[in-house]
């Protein structure tokens, strides 16, 4: 039989419920998941329509057809289709040897619209994305009220069957852009997707080991916003972050609070984060090179000094780098896994030890102490990890060819790391764009911010509908 069938595939699984029925003289059985599927929307709207059915005819599937008015219900006639309509939450109603109805009784198991938490902003909106993937595409809809908003779904995993959202402007994207992405995704093939973090491991390029090419974020504005400017987002179920392609360097000197207030303060922000990169990773080379290599361009006042710091030190100025900056980590990283009651505790009691006592017993200089930390806290300027990552990465290698080659170690760095930047691409979208390739529309929205209203054209690489007034216009005179 049919419900033996169903229930030898779950394995006897103790959360599956199956009810027979018996109405009007007629056996129908009900099937469910009790823990995906909505027990008191079976109970109201299915149950109590059953027990008063009268067929007025044989033909018991549009006499339930009719009894049930549901938006999304299916006649299914295949096991492995019924099966995966009960793990998507759907009630099974068999009415026959062959064939059943698929009902939607999702329960909500979601924790509702939570507030953002990664990527605070001071006067942007504060909501942010759930686990739940028909609240994500509408809080992203809400913001853009158009059907050239497109949303092409499919379903990853030949375990997790993770539903996957590809949204993007019909009428700015370009399409050869979209169907790479969904080329990209057909290709997967895995057990199982369980977050948009796995999911980002498989569409991240190849051309870039340290920089990130894809941005992941919890705000539904930022999403929108790239949207409009014809980028491509992708939603996944069960994960509050959804992805961004292309994305570009400059990208991660912007926030959302750059569109929420006066052009010439998001520019000075924007130049302190990027002279935060900077210091990020060349301040601790610069140090190991002036005062292992260079000495003579120093000021001699300023090379004693920091001399004398280091007189009682045992270790190199590498060594002592390298414990900072590994010690810095370790407690960046206790920070980030212990509960919020706890992180202030770790981080105070880190500083201390870290501080003073590695002074006091001679370990490492002060300078050292002043020099990992500011670096250390510039990184810490830019909210996503992976940037962070590349930062400290890039940090380490700077230290060993400072070490080795002093400043000339550290002038080779830089031009890896620009021939870096230079190479990578991201959705075959050159990531040190508007720069290289130099675009001057794009310049107003870069490293400088203009005013609102000189922003008037979109990135030539992302859409072919460079002009907004001319795409705002024309969607006028269609509504």
């Amino acid at each position: 039989m049919l419900v033996d069938e169903i229930k030898n595939a779950f394995g006897n699984a103790t959360d599956l419920i199956i009810r027979p029925f018996i109405i009007d003289n007629r056996e129908i059985t009900l099937v469910m998941s009790e823990v995906l599927g909505s027990s008191n929307y079976v109970n109201d709207f299915i149950l109590k329509k059953l027990l008063n059915l009268k067929f007025q005819s044989n033909d018991l599937e549009q006499e339930l057809l009719n009894l049930i008015p549901t938006n999304n219900g299916k006649i299914l006639d295949n096991l492995n289709d019924m099966t995966d309509y009960i793990c998507m939450g759907f009630a099974l109603l068999i009415f026959s040897k062959t064939k059943c109805l698929a009902i939607e009784a999702r329960a909500t198991v979601d924790r509702g619209i939570p507030s953002v938490s990664n990527e605070s902003t001071v006067m942007g909106s504060k909501d942010a994305f759930n686990e739940n993937f028909n609240t994500n595409v509408g809080l992203i809809r809400r913001r853009l009220r158009t059907c050239n908003l497109f949303v092409d779904g499919m379903f990853i995993g030949k375990n997790s069957k993770t539903k996957i959202g590809i949204l993007y402007m019909n009428n700015i994207a370009i399409k050869k852009n979209v169907m790479a992405i969904k080329e990209h995704l057909n290709k997967i093939n895995v057990d199982g997707i369980i977050d948009s973090g796995v999911l980002k491991s498989y569409l991240d390029t190849k051309t870039s080991v340290l920089f990130p090419t894809i941005t992941s974020t919890e705000r539904p504005d930022k999403v929108a916003q790239a949207l409009l400017e014809g980028k491509i987002a992708i939603v996944t179920d069960n994960s509050p972050f959804a992805l961004i392609t292309p994305t570009f360097f400059v990208d991660y000197l912007h926030t959302s609070d750059d569109y929420y207030g006066k052009a010439i303060n998001a520019s000075f922000i924007r130049i302190v984060r990027f002279i935060a990169f900077l210091i990020a990773i060349f301040i601790p080379a610069l140090y190991i090179a002036l005062t292992t290599h260079n000495q003579d361009i120093l000021p001699l006042s300023l090379f004693l000094n920091f001399m004398e710091q280091r007189s009682s030190v045992p270790f190199s100025a590498l060594i002592e780098a390298i414990f900072m900056s590994i010690s810095f980590e370790i407690l960046r990283e206790s920070d980030i896994r212990k509960p919020a009651s706890m992180g202030s505790s770790v981080s105070i009691l880190g500083g201390l030890i870290l501080g003073d006592a590695a002074v006091a017993a001679g370990i490492i200089s002060p300078i050292m102490i002043i020099v990992i930390s500011i670096s250390a806290i510039s990184g810490l300027a830019f909210s996503s990890m992976e940037m962070i990552s590349a930062l400290r990465w890039w940090r380490f290698i700077l230290l060993f060819l400072a070490m080795f080659f002093g400043l000339f170690g550290i002038f080779v760095g830089f031009i890896v790391l620009i021939a870096s930047l230079v190479t990578t691409s991201s959705l075959n979208v050159p990531y040190l764009a508007p720069f290289s390739p130099f675009i001057k529309s794009e310049l107003g929205d870069a490293l400088i911010k203009g005013s609102h209203k000189k922003l008037r054209k979109r990135n030539p690489l992302l859409t072919k509908n460079i002009i907004r007034e001319k795409v705002n216009n024309e969607e006028n005179n269609h509504n």
